[in-house]
């Protein structure tokens, strides 16, 4: 874990001090807020998840990303303009493998065998049917692009490959801007056939995902629909496909800001927590999850309203949608406006019934453990009969993260309610379940559990004393 540490602290400097297009990026900015809570996480926690220190990574990863592209994209945006013969046909961006169709064409190796791969069998420029598709190194165009390249002093290396499967071709953007075009349209048959599409473009290739982020106008553009139809009268599959959409735009990183941010956004992903399918809101609860990623977008999402009907959702049990609205829920809680946002639209009593029916338990937990440090919300607990629950939980589950959460919520009842020490001084007697946490628990458990067994100790002495 140490060296996993100093890897990512060590190329987090080296970002943040070589400056440049990236630090002006309000996307960077943000990512880069991400990797430090995280990385300070990773530092101070012993007991740290593995899912953290992933994030940590994807966040870093993203941020090399941003600045290998931004640098190249620099460069040849530069006095010196590209030649259009070292430019490929498809993509009309410089070429890194030259390679020679059967007719003689010379393209980029990645998108001409995207182009092939879709099931082409002609030319994109002639047109001509193919005699066969094997692709030819063009050794010449390579030279002269790497002879230019060294005059000009843009070095490619393997570092400044992209992504393939991020590549963008000509075609896929005409067709992108086709496709909105299309949400636009009066036919309502139209609409709804340029949503499937779309849905299932986001959702098998991540250029598609990234074309929503070239435009501030795209977001609106796909969510037409709504503002045609007022919202009432949308039919539900075109809902479903738009939202869905949504939610494979989210998981792009560098969508995440602006698709929170743009205005019409939250209010519809409410409405479709409200009013949609079960399949609607259960995305738009994932869509939720996905953009809380960014500690900005906490504060943005939760300022909205949306935990209200997120904790209704969750009320209502749908097997389908209860993954999806314990993660959003979590990830919001996350901060602390949050916390008294969740409390205050009743968190607490739907969490503690769904957990003693024994309803997706680990998750739930993990929220109720995360608003214990709400004074409110213990409260809320001790009334509902917080502590047999729990202790049962911990005497019968064999989940250690649940018992640890059980233990870290127990302390906290005890730290604020002393009138709870009884019950669980006669659970000690009876079943020494405490003790035998603080022996046998996680390292976090064991201080919890240590925690609640000095409290005791110390109500005993009291007593004697008195």
């Amino acid at each position: 874990m140490k060296d996993m540490i100093a890897g990512i602290s060590h190329s987090k400097r080296l970002i943040m001090a070589k400056g440049g297009v990236v630090e002006t990026d309000p996307r960077v900015a943000e990512l880069k807020k991400e990797l430090q809570r995280l990385v300070r996480t990773i530092v101070e926690d012993d007991d740290c998840s593995v899912e953290v220190m992933d994030r940590a990574r994807e966040a870093l990863c993203s941020i090399k990303d941003l600045k290998m592209k931004r640098s190249m994209s620099l460069k040849l945006r530069g006095p010196d303009s590209v030649p259009e013969e070292f430019r490929c046909p498809l993509s009309r961006e410089m070429m890194r493998d030259p390679v020679i169709l059967a007719t003689g064409q010379t393209y980029d190796r990645p998108f001409i065998q995207k182009w092939l791969k879709a099931g082409n069998r002609t030319c994109p420029l002639t047109q001509q049917v193919l005699s066969h598709t094997i692709l030819t190194p063009n050794h010449l165009i390579r030279e002269m692009i790497s002879q230019w390249c060294k005059n000009h002093g843009i070095e490619l290396t393997d570092s400044d490959q992209f992504n393939h499967e991020d590549q963008i071709m000509e075609a896929d953007r005409s067709h992108f801007i086709s496709l909105l075009e299309k949400m636009s349209s009066s036919s309502a048959l139209e609409q709804r056939e340029a949503a499937k599409e779309l849905r299932m473009l986001t959702k098998r290739m991540p250029s598609f995902r990234a074309l929503f982020g070239e435009s501030l106008d795209a977001i609106p553009q796909l969510l037409t629909p709504f503002s045609q139809n007022n919202n009432s009268g949308i039919h539900p599959d075109l809902q479903e496909d738009l939202i869905t959409t949504l939610l494979n735009l989210s998981i792009h990183d560098n969508n995440k800001k602006l698709v929170a941010e743009t205005p019409i956004v939250i209010p519809l992903l409410i409405d479709a927590l409200e009013s949609g399918t079960i399949e609607t809101r259960s995305n738009a609860a994932a869509t939720i999850f996905t953009l809380s990623a960014l500690d900005s977008n906490k504060a943005l999402i939760g300022e909205s309203g949306v935990l209200k009907p997120l904790i209704d959702l969750l009320e209502e049990g749908h097997p389908s949608a209860m993954k999806d609205v314990a993660s959003a829920i979590f990830n919001l809680c996350i901060i602390h406006e949050n916390k008294a946002r969740a409390v205050h639209e009743g968190a607490v009593k739907v969490l503690m019934k769904k957990i003693m029916n024994r309803t997706h338990v680990d998750e739930l937990l993990a929220i109720l453990a995360m608003l214990s440090t709400h004074q409110k919300a213990i409260e809320e607990m001790g009334n509902l009969g917080v502590v047999s629950c729990l202790l049962t939980i911990i005497r019968e589950s064999s989940c250690d993260r649940n018992k640890e959460n059980c233990v870290a919520i127990l302390y906290s009842v005890c730290l604020n309610n002393r009138t709870k020490l009884r019950e669980l001084r006669e659970e000690e007697n009876t079943f020494r379940t405490i003790s035998k946490l603080a022996q046998t628990g996680t390292a976090r458990a064991k201080r919890k559990a240590n925690g609640i067994l000095e409290r005791l100790r110390r109500a005993i002495n009291i007593t004697h004393t008195a």
